[in-house]
């Protein structure tokens, strides 16, 4: 007598599981958070690298412009002092928040002028060439610290005998690099299309723009998983790709709610710390409540990742053991 598939297939993980596994893993590793703590103190306490001054001729280029093309003098005012708000808060140092892969940060999009210990100091970069200098080795230690901030919350998830070497770091490194090199391959035909789109027919532009959101959403869940089997699995860049669409393809609605999760829990909790003003104290709450929560997130999707794809293993063996076994 065969035995019921039921009985026979385990139950695939839970996201309310997960989730609570990654939050326990971080309550008894308090010291994880130490990495996007830090991260968080030197933007928020340390000094800010500005591109003010550099960017201030171009102001005064795009006003000629605006009076040359007939743009009204309010509508110029207005586009203007948006760009100088940009430029008097933006500070380069945020780029060490650096994605797919990287150290999680609040302040990297607060950017505050304000703290307990009066205004920041203000470093001027007034050179091309020094912005674009600047932006290559703040990324670079942007992914590399990342790496290790990945490598030390999957060490937290894995068997102590199975210990996580360094070279996980490298492989998460061309990981990032290759992300990087498709978004500017996809990225940039991809803008000039929708451009020429809009200005061919606005209502034929929505209705791309619409359906790439609709496309990106199905893209988000790989992609969310892709460094992944770096660092769980010990896998190669693209290996570790391919074994994210893989379990994306076999899981997409578990695995896509606890995406959905995981993105609204962070984005809801972000409002919470960032209400502290950046001049108070109490800002530190914030800090260290988001360097928590999105440590324990982090956590918990290896965990999800290494129990989806233990049980996608599992459910296979079985199914090829059955299709062996002779039905009687």
């Amino acid at each position: 007598m065969n035995v019921p598939k039921s009985e026979t297939l385990p139950p695939p993980p839970g996201v309310i599981g997960s989730l609570k596994a990654g939050f326990d893993t971080v309550a008894v590793h308090i010291t994880a958070i130490f990495l996007p703590l830090v991260l968080d103190l030197l933007l928020w306490l340390g000094p800010h690298l500005s591109v003010e001054k550099l960017f201030q001729p171009m102001l005064s280029d795009i006003r000629s412009f605006g009076h040359a093309n007939g743009v009204s003098a309010s509508d110029l005012d207005q586009m203007i002092g948006i760009y100088k708000t940009v430029f008097h808060q933006f500070n380069l140092l945020s780029l060490l928040r650096t994605f797919p892969i990287g150290v999680s940060s609040l302040m990297s999009g607060l950017n505050p002028l304000a703290t307990p210990l009066g205004t920041p100091t203000i470093v001027q970069v007034h050179s091309v060439f020094d912005v674009l200098g600047w932006i290559a080795i703040l990324t670079l230690l942007g992914w590399l610290g990342g790496g290790f901030y990945f490598r030390w919350i999957a060490s937290l998830v894995t068997p102590r005998e199975e210990a996580i070497g360094v070279q996980v770091v490298l492989q998460s490194l061309f990981l990032s690099i290759m992300w990087m090199i498709a978004s500017f391959v996809l990225g940039i035909p991809l803008f000039l299309v929708l451009y020429l789109l809009f200005a061919i027919n606005p209502i034929l532009g929505q209705g791309v723009l619409l359906f790439l959101g609709f496309l990106s959403m199905w893209l988000v869940v790989p992609l969310f998983f892709s460094a992944h089997g770096i660092f769980i699995r010990r896998q190669n860049v693209f290996a570790s790709v391919i074994s994210s669409l893989q379990m994306t393809r076999f899981t997409l609605p578990t695995s896509s709610l606890f995406v959905l999760s995981v993105i609204l829990i962070s984005i809801g909790l972000n409002f919470v710390w960032s209400i502290p003003p950046s001049d108070s104290w109490m800002a530190l709450i914030g800090i260290l409540g988001h360097a928590f929560i999105t440590t324990a997130l982090l956590a918990a999707s290896f965990i999800y990742y290494r129990d989806m794809t233990g049980w996608l293993q599992t459910v296979f063996e079985k199914l090829r053991t059955r299709a062996a076994t002779p039905q009687a």
